[in-house]
């Protein structure tokens, strides 16, 4: 048997089992999502978003969970409810943007805790909600995906411009005439969308490191705004399919492996940038 022999049966199996293509599709959605959204996201030094959101979506379960009901569809309106808050927080109330996410974040992961403990505890369900599982995406799953991930690239192209200049010099931006305010609660409502797109593949605990990563990864090659976005939107595709492929290849969870795939492709373009510089100096 050849080396490429077990990745050949890997693709077919992909095509053959459904539930396998619809991770795959799901993953590619949650890639999409992330990637824009992080773009704006990292530059705007409000990444740990995405963090505070992770564990509220983990809430969000829970309570999805406790009540015996869909969790997915218990959790969208909360992140979302919870994303609008945390920014208002941060506006209104003396609280650096930081402290308004860790407040939340605990107080989510508090919460979900003692809703997870007094079901039951941590079952199967929840755990794949916390790290991902491909085993487990439904047709459900599948079409909330599409749907949020085509809600997240229509407003992201509708309003770039805007994004594109409250990310860089908001103050600047508002003076022109950008309504920031109001474009602050949609990044904030596209942050939550994204978040639950990924619970299913990523896991609620670990979706939060695909919004960072691919345009911490983009941010090393230099091109600019525009080519930042392209580059992490290309990049996060390329690694979550990887990272799906190789989960299955080597039955290893879905969303940390993806998570690793990122850290291991990030550490090795920073180490080459910075033993290039070194050698040029």
């Amino acid at each position: 048997m050849s080396f490429i022999d077990p990745w050949l049966d890997v693709i077919d199996a992909i095509f053959r089992y459904q539930f396998l293509l619809r991770a795959i599709i799901v993953g590619l959605m949650v890639a999409i999502s992330s990637s824009l959204i992080g773009s704006f996201l990292v530059l705007k030094k409000f990444s740990m978003i995405g963090h505070g959101l992770s564990h509220v979506a983990f809430a969000g379960i829970a309570i999805g969970l406790w009540l015996d009901q869909t969790p997915l569809l218990v959790t969208v309106p909360i992140v979302v409810l919870v994303s609008v808050f945390i920014l208002k927080l941060n506006q209104s109330v003396k609280l650096h943007g930081d402290s308004a996410i860790g407040l939340t974040a605990a107080f989510a992961m508090a919460l979900g805790t003692i809703l997870a403990s007094t079901s039951g505890g941590f079952n199967v369900d929840l755990y794949s909600y916390l790290f991902g599982s491909i085993l487990a995406v439904s047709q459900l799953d599948l079409y909330i995906s599409i749907g949020f991930s085509a809600i997240v690239v229509i407003t992201v192209v509708l309003f770039y411009h805007d994004f594109y200049a409250m990310t860089y010099e908001e103050e600047f931006a508002k003076v022109s005439g950008v309504k920031t305010a109001r474009l602050n609660t949609i990044l904030a409502i596209l942050t939550g969308l994204a978040v639950v797109i990924g619970i299913r593949v990523i896991g609620t605990i670990l979706i939060s490191a695909l919004i960072i990563f691919p345009t911490v990864i983009a941010t090393q090659f230099n091109r600019g705004f525009k080519g930042t976005m392209i580059i992490a939107l290309v990049s996060s595709m390329v690694l979550v399919l990887v990272g799906l492929i190789t989960s299955i290849r080597y039955d290893l969870p879905s969303g940390s492996n993806i998570v690793v795939v990122n850290g291991i492709v990030f550490f090795a373009i920073y180490l080459y940038n910075t033993i290039r510089k070194l050698s040029q100096n």
